[in-house]
């Protein structure tokens, strides 16, 4: 939730020496993870070389993992080239997402290990670490930059050894395809960025079946970045500027809750569902705001783990820049540096596997349920999104792309073009983030409501009202100065007004931060809407401008028609989701109906015309989306009527306390899994929300204020005081 750069914890030169890297184009954006990624023959290169080594493997007979090529990048992505080139130059302003981590300094008697950047990326295989491997096969790094060099074979082929002789130097013995299938966020497949981990290869692949439909999260992700680059140049190129193209670049805030590990064994509904389906509140919640942000203490488990996270990630290359306390007891985040959309998904998916396996190591278990207890914050991953051209000039922000392309009327075109697509795609915004952990934090005060609308601010609404009504110039934007009322200390310079944090897609100053957001979720298919939809609406205005229509002209229609999306009020405000209803906009307040939206002619129709998705593709995703919610309801009632029979009841015969309500509540819970089991899916998970969102919370209700009165000694199941105060319950 914190959005202030104050610096690094090291100097950018010592960063670039350790990284083995060159720092002197500050437009390379990280834009890969590990490695540029390679096609489909390469795989069977990597196979074919790996099994004379006498490496495991393994492949499916009815799917074929083929490996990936993301948009072509600069230069890979090293912490070394990121840190030096953020601090000081002004394409990275404002793209920090949180604070950066306190300097790890052991300073108790407890046994830490601080994150170091010795052996940065030294489990990727790119910059330093693969150098010496190419150079024998008469390579260089700068062979990987091009990702062009997957579709000549003989390079592949040399490419191939290198990583085979690096992987056996460092102990692997096994390799693994590394994919994102449609209901899953990760698997291991024996059968992509190539990095290690313990004795195996991971290459990061795409996963398609023999008919070349996508099974998985990754293929529409490349192909609507693909559209969004071909389309935005195309705009430009109308507007009569030459562009190499446009890249996604996104910085992903990850949210979790740590909780102790002997707390965690006594809760069945944490183990089978990821969050409390029964507990009651403690006295003491986050009403006092003592977590946020507070010193992480170096007395207690969490710190070293989170330590130890940060050390595991900078070993496969990831530059995870932050670590602090969130709002919520036990609840903490961490990000890393912005970077290029396909590699920061891939980063974010190994960093949540990663804290997941070293969390147990130190007594404490990983949740990233959105919403894992009642009562206090959930979790979200806030998916902070901008668009550069390829040579690093930011779109979103005013000043440098007016700078680089010598024209003031590019930014509010651009900003037509983002505007409207989220006026005409909301629907589509909303079923991205559907998740069924969603369900609890989704206008709950704590996150953004369910209605898809843009905070601009109020100087940014004000321009663009004047550029719609004919009032053509530059935006300048203002900010203020502040006197801390101090003699010694000079004024600080801040933006005229910040972000609003109710609102789901706000822009903070060259970029917008879609809020709304699962912590739990693979933010894949996130980003393909938000390509899809930008490169729907450039390629709207090209069409317009090729036709003969100025780009002003298109950009002032677009806005009169659409500018209804952006609401710069309280977002909490509940009287907001009667007026958006009423403005036409999208109010979607069930996840379940929005993703039966994802089926629409018009949804459709946008990702057919792009060639991201066909209509078959997107029912697949519909059809696992569903089934997804439904099994997950399911678990969740099976394992509250479990608890139920296992120990609540046993607890209220023990105190002699009525249970009759309990035998009830099982009965009609059983009810109403037969009657979703004998539905069609889209009635199943319907009937599902229902069942979730009113029978568990009245069985809930009843149940917690048994808690209240029978005696602890008597109560089997681990508390919330037990779960969620780590700091007061550990030594």
């Amino acid at each position: 939730m914190s959005d202030v750069d104050v610096g690094s914890n090291h100097d950018a030169k010592t960063l670039a020496s350790i990284a083995g890297s060159e720092t002197g184009n500050y437009q390379e954006i990280s834009t890969q993870f590990v490695l540029t990624s390679v096609l489909g023959f390469f795989t069977a290169v990597l196979v074919a070389s790996l099994k004379r080594a006498k490496m495991g493997c393994g492949m499916s007979k009815s799917t074929q993992a083929a490996s990936y090529a993301p948009a072509p990048s600069p230069s890979p992505t090293t912490l070394g080239n990121m840190h030096a080139n953020l601090l000081p130059k002004p394409v990275y302003e404002s793209s920090s997402v949180t604070q950066p981590a306190a300097p790890a300094v052991p300073t108790t008697t407890k046994s830490l290990t601080p994150a170091t950047l010795d052996g940065y990326g030294e489990n990727a295989f790119w910059g330093a670490s693969a150098e010496k491997y190419l150079v024998k096969q008469g390579l260089t790094t700068d062979t990987l930059r091009d990702p062009m060099w997957v579709k000549d074979m003989a390079l592949a082929d040399k490419i191939a050894a290198a990583v085979l002789e690096w992987a056996v130097d460092h102990g692997a013995n096994t390799f693994c395809h590394w994919f994102q299938p449609m209901c899953a966020t990760s698997r291991h497949g024996q059968t992509g960025q190539i990095w290690l981990r313990g004795d195996s290869i991971f290459i990061p692949a795409c996963f398609v079946a023999y008919t070349g439909k996508a099974l998985d999260e990754k293929i529409p992700l490349l192909r609507a970045e693909q559209a969004m680059s071909r389309e935005g140049t195309r705009l430009f190129k109308a507007l009569g500027h030459s562009i190499d193209g446009l890249l996604t670049n996104i910085g992903l805030e990850q949210e979790l809750f740590f909780i102790p590990s002997d707390a965690y064994y006594k809760r069945p509904d944490l183990q089978m569902c990821g969050r409390t389906v029964l507990g009651r509140s403690p006295a003491l919640g986050q009403e006092g705001s003592t977590h946020y942000m507070a010193p992480i203490n170096t007395t207690k488990s969490v710190f070293p783990c989170m330590q130890e996270i940060q050390q595991e990630c900078y070993k496969v290359g990831i530059p995870l820049k932050t670590r602090h306390r969130e709002v919520a007891p036990n609840q903490y985040e961490f990000a890393p540096m912005f970077g290029h959309v396909v590699g920061q998904i891939d980063q974010n998916l190994v960093a949540m596997q990663l804290a997941a396996e070293i969390a147990p190591k130190h007594g404490l278990r990983a949740l990233f349920h959105e919403k894992p207890f009642q009562g206090v914050n959930g979790s979200g991953k806030h998916n902070n999104w901008s668009l550069s051209t390829k040579c690093g000039a930011q779109l979103l922000n005013p000043e440098e792309i007016t700078k680089r392309m010598g024209d003031f009327k590019v930014f509010p075109i651009v900003m037509a073009a983002l505007i409207s697509g989220v006026d005409k795609y909301g629907d589509l915004m909303r079923m991205a983030i559907a998740s069924p952990g969603n369900d609890f934090r989704l206008g709950a005060m704590e996150a953004p409501p369910a209605v898809i609308s843009m905070y601009l601010g109020e100087d940014m609404t004000k321009y663009l009202t004047k550029f719609m009504n004919g009032e053509v110039m530059e935006y300048i934007p203002s900010t203020t100065d502040i006197d801390l009322g101090v003699s010694y200390c000079p004024k600080v310079t801040a933006p005229a007004e910040d972000r609003n944090r109710t609102s789901p897609f706000p822009y903070g100053g060259h970029r917008f931060e879609f809020r709304a957001v699962g912590s739990s979720q693979n933010v894949s298919m996130v980003n393909t809407v938000l390509a899809a939809l930008a490169a729907r609406q450039f390629k709207e205005i090209a069409d317009r401008v090729e036709a003969g229509e100025s780009g002003v002209a298109v950009a002032q229609s677009l806005l009169k028609k659409h500018m209804k999306s952006v609401f710069n009020g309280d977002g909490y405000d509940p009287g907001w989701p009667v007026k958006a209803r009423k403005d036409g906009l999208w109010v979607v307040e069930s996840g379940v109906d929005a993703i039966k939206m994802f089926t629409d002619a018009k949804n459709t129709e946008l990702f057919s015309s792009l060639q991201i998705l066909t209509p078959e593709e997107v029912t697949a995703r519909q059809e696992c989306m569903l089934a997804h919610y439904i099994l997950t309801v399911e678990t969740e009632v099976l394992c509250m009527i479990d608890m139920i029979k296992q120990h609540i009841i046993p607890s209220c015969k023990k105190a002699g306390v009525d249970d009759s309500a309990c035998t009830t509540a099982m009965s009609e819970m059983e009810s109403a899994l037969k009657a979703v089991h004998a539905a069609s899916t889209a009635d199943g998970a319907t009937m599902c929300r229902t069942l979730r969102l009113e029978k568990m919370r009245t069985v809930r209700a009843g149940i917690d204020e048994l808690e209240g009165i029978i005696p602890a000694e008597m109560w089997t199941l681990g508390t919330y005081k037990e779960l969620m105060f780590i700091d007061e319950n550990s030594d």
